[in-house]
C-alpha cells in the first residue's frame, strides 16, 4: 500500500507483509488471501532509492533474506494466495506474482525482471519465476529485462487468467469462489502436499503424497463429499 512509490517493497513494507501473513496463517477463519497493489500498479519491485542509500553488503544480504522469507511464507501458509495484478509487476514485483499460488491479471498488465537493466541480475526473482515458466523463457526474461504482456505471461505459465481491467475483480472473485466452495481441509492439505512434492525426487514425492492422501481420506469432509456425490446433493463441509 505505497501507491506513490508504485508499491515498491521497502524494508518496512516487507516487515509489514510478513507480520500480516503470519497472522493470517494462524487464523483458521481466513480461507483464502487476495494480494493486490493500491494505485496504478501492482508492484514495481524493491525500493531502489532505499537500497542504494545503504551501500553495505550485510544490509543487502539481510534485505534479500527478509524478502525471500516473505515469498516463501506465501507458499507455506495453508490458505491459497491469489495475486490480483494490474499495471506493472517488475523485478521483485514479478517475483511476488510468481510466488503466489495463483495469479489473475488485467490484460494491459506488463511484466519484467528488469534488474539487468541497472546492472543487477534478478537472482531472487529468478527462484519462483523459473519454477513457473519454462527455462528458456525464464532466461529470456531475466537476461533481457524486456517487458512481456499479460497474454504472453499467461501462455508462459506465469498467470492463470487474464481479463479486461473492468472485469478483473469479477474474474478474481470467480476463481476465489470456486476454491472456497471446496473443503478447507482438502485445500490446505493439498497446498502443503503440492509444494513439498515439488522439492522431492519422484519416488520420495509419491511416498509423501501417499501418506498425505491416506491421512486426508480419514477426514470427515471426505465422508461427506463421497456421500454427497453418491446421493447427488450439495456437500456441507465441516472443515475437518
Amino acid at each position: 500500500n505505497r501507491p506513490r512509490q508504485f508499491n515498491a517493497l521497502s524494508e518496512a513494507m516487507l516487515t509489514s507483509l510478513q507480520e500480516k501473513l503470519e497472522r493470517i496463517t494462524e487464523n483458521n477463519a481466513v480461507r483464502l488471501v487476495i494480494l493486490q497493489g493500491a494505485g496504478k500498479v501492482f508492484c514495481a519491485g524493491h525500493d531502489l532509492k532505499e537500497m542504494i542509500a545503504t551501500r553495505k553488503e550485510t544490509y543487502y544480504k539481510t534485505l534479500f533474506k527478509q524478502c525471500s522469507r516473505m515469498m516463501m511464507t506465501l507458499n507455506q501458509m495453508p490458505q491459497p494466495v491469489i495475486a490480483r495484478v494490474h499495471g506493472i509487476a517488475t523485478a521483485a514485483g514479478c517475483q511476488l506474482v510468481a510466488a503466489c499460488d495463483l495469479a489473475v491479471a488485467a490484460e494491459d498488465t506488463r511484466f519484467a525482471t528488469s534488474g539487468i537493466n541497472v546492472g543487477l541480475f534478478c537472482s531472487t526473482p529468478a527462484v519462483p519465476v523459473s519454477r513457473n515458466i519454462p527455462r528458456k523463457k525464464a532466461m529470456e526474461l531475466l537476461l533481457t529485462g524486456d517487458f512481456i504482456d499479460a497474454n504472453t505471461a499467461l501462455s508462459w505459465g506465469l498467470l492463470n487468467r487474464v481479463a479486461p481491467l473492468e472485469k478483473l475483480d469479477e474474474e478474481v472473485k470467480q476463481l476465489a469462489d470456486s476454491i472456497l466452495a471446496k473443503s478447507s481441509v482438502a485445500v490446505s492439505t493439498g497446498k502443503k502436499m503440492f509444494y513439498k512434492q515439488l522439492e522431492s525426487k519422484m519416488e520420495d514425492a509419491y511416498a509423501f503424497a501417499s501418506e498425505i492422501m491416506a491421512c486426508n481420506m480419514m477426514a470427515d469432509d471426505v465422508t461427506e463429499g463421497v456421500d454427497s456425490f453418491i446421493n447427488k446433493r450439495q456437500a456441507v463441509w465441516k472443515g475437518r
